[in-house]
């Protein structure tokens, strides 16, 4: 590695920076780590056949992916720092940092990778999932002890289970008297669905929280083949807020 001063060189500055730092030369071949990323493929290597992080050096890096040539055709034509994600294996995903290396004359002689997290893709696949959950189905508050929550597209057993527990969730701990149930992004209405519904009234009644089913079109009301009388239905939003409001003044 080249001098950076009298008692201090390239090596001694990458190592110092505690993060997972990789040498690749022009063919995308691994020439040098340093001590951090070390510890980390010392856990990895094991995967791709290797019994040590060292073993690694001289392989090329597109062997570590899980699409070979995936990342050296993004790199050949590599000018400036380029962020990327990448699955090692189809075991781990981890985000990238890739920059050319030049010389004192501009010529371009090494690229750094430095790995900015790793993670295993079980665990990625399931932040995801929880992710999804979340905002599958929103919670807004729309009035003092009142809120909203807009149902889109067809509610299954998963669904119907993760909003009933964030519902539930919401009333008892944010005082909610008043749940305003958003059916103007439900397209047919089944007897499933009308089953769900009338299970998340009960529900909701178990805490003290009104439901009010607003939002019904009229394409959603000739579906209908059985629906809970004990449901108090609204044509808008703003009717079931003029009700919630009456009520609570």
């Amino acid at each position: 590695m080249a001098l950076m001063t009298s008692d201090l060189t390239m090596t001694d500055a990458l190592n110092s920076m505690g993060e997972n730092i990789l040498l690749a030369d022009l063919n995308y071949d691994l020439v040098w780590m340093n001590d951090e990323a070390k510890k980390l493929f010392t856990d990895i290597a094991p995967l791709f056949g290797y019994e040590h992080a060292d073993d690694l050096i001289g392989k090329n890096m597109d062997d570590f992916y899980v699409n070979e040539g995936s990342q050296l055709g993004k790199v050949d034509k590599l000018t400036e720092k380029h962020q990327a994600r990448i699955n090692l294996k189809d075991q781990f995903v981890a985000d990238t940092v890739i920059t050319p290396l030049r010389n004192r004359e501009g010529e371009m002689n090494y690229y750094i990778i430095m790995i900015m997290d790793i993670t295993l893709k079980t665990e990625e696949e399931e932040r995801k999932d929880h992710l999804i959950e979340s905002l599958s189905i929103p919670i807004l508050k729309v009035w003092e002890h009142a809120v909203a929550v807009p149902l889109i597209g067809d509610l299954d057993e998963k669904r119907v289970d993760h909003l009933m527990s964030s519902l539930l969730k919401e009333c008892t701990e944010g005082d909610v008297e008043y749940a305003l149930i958003d059916l103007s992004g439900i397209h047919t209405f089944n007897d499933q669905f009308s089953r769900h519904l009338k299970q998340l009234n009960q529900s909701l009644q178990l805490v003290g929280t009104e439901c009010l089913v607003v939002g019904i079109t009229p394409k959603l009301a000739l579906s209908f083949q059985y629906f809970d009388k004990g449901l108090k239905t609204f044509k808008n939003t703003y009717a079931g807020l003029r009700y919630i409001i009456q009520h609570d003044s």
